[in-house]
């Protein structure tokens, strides 16, 4: 058998690389897919930096500062091509941010990516912090009453992916598209769109979305399907029926009719992940390239849209 495929691994808001959590992911891809090498990506020296990289930085700094260190990383690159292949894990904001690394890491190839719990279509509202979480305290007291701020898109993270939308239109407001540096641009939201951008997505054999049934961190958490929802009646528009997807700005309407968009839910909340969901999405999207067995797999995932699209007009 072919060895598998690298997987990425990025994780969310105020975890680290070094957490014991991650590491056992890693040991389960490997149960999985034998011989699968795990690249979890970490924004700093030890697990206290990595940390605090999560509430502040500049997140396109961090995604090319990720794209060169995974080029510098000789086993990942293919030394007769110098590109990479590999799958890709998100969790929570990490998922959004794999994605930018997609669609703007030159001579990048990703086959799957996986988010769990992600921000796609961005927060509309920022979740609480805990008691003693002083780093999440001092990021989210920055955006209070200045969300927009220069400083602010620049240097806090939450709040490159804090978006609102015109309650009649559905469309981000002028002060997000003007001020949002970060997820404007990789959902190809301003009047210029990134052709690259949209090719590099639809160019995934697998993009499978999980969100979290009970999840209440997220707001909204139908973010993660890359769905709006009315901030004032609470009505849900599907991404299907959204101008980024009949648009297609990014894609996603190609990689729908190929079989390759895929919306899959989870119980409980907020990244409570359960091992054996994550061991069966494991074998059935990574390990080894399948030439044989892409067709199979994109015919099962186009009847398994048809019938999502089915229970939605009901």
């Amino acid at each position: 058998m072919s060895k598998p495929l690298p997987l990425l691994l990025w994780h969310g808001l105020g975890d680290r690389f070094d957490n014991e959590g991650l590491q056992s992911v890693g040991d389960l891809a490997e149960q999985a897919w034998p011989g699968t090498q795990v690249q979890i990506i970490s924004l700093g020296t030890d697990g206290d930096e990595d940390r605090k990289a999560t509430f502040f930085g500049n997140v396109s700094e961090q995604i090319d500062h990720v794209c060169a260190g995974l080029f510098s990383n000789t086993s990942l690159a293919d030394p007769s091509t110098g590109k990479i292949r590999a799958d890709a894990l998100g969790f929570s904001q990490g998922g959004q941010f794999l994605r930018g690394l997609l669609e703007r890491c030159d001579n990048l190839s990703i086959r799957s990516l996986i988010t769990f719990g992600s921000q796609h279509n961005g927060i509309n509202e920022f979740s609480k912090c805990g008691q003693w979480d002083f780093l999440c305290k001092g990021a989210l007291g920055l955006v209070k009453g200045n969300a927009w701020g220069h400083w602010v898109q620049g240097n806090v993270v939450p709040a490159q992916y804090y978006r609102r939308a015109d309650p009649e239109t559905g469309l981000g407001t002028a002060e997000y598209l003007e001020a949002s540096h970060f997820l404007a641009d990789i959902n190809n939201e301003k009047i210029l769109k990134n052709k690259v951008y949209s090719n590099r997505l639809a160019s995934l054999e697998s993009f499978v979305m999980y969100v979290f049934n009970n999840d209440t961190t997220v707001i909204p958490k139908e973010s993660g399907w890359f769905a709006e929802v009315n901030e004032t009646s609470g009505e849900v528009t599907p991404l299907q029926e959204r101008a980024l997807y009949k648009e297609d700005w990014l894609g996603l309407k190609k990689l729908d009719k190929k079989g390759g968009l895929v919306f899959r839910s989870h119980p409980g909340g907020h990244m409570r992940l359960e091992e054996d969901r994550l061991l069966e999405a494991f074998k059935e999207f990574y390990g080894p390239e399948r030439s044989g067995s892409a067709v199979s797999t994109s015919r099962i995932q186009k009847v398994l849209n048809a019938l999502r699209q089915i229970v939605i007009s009901t």
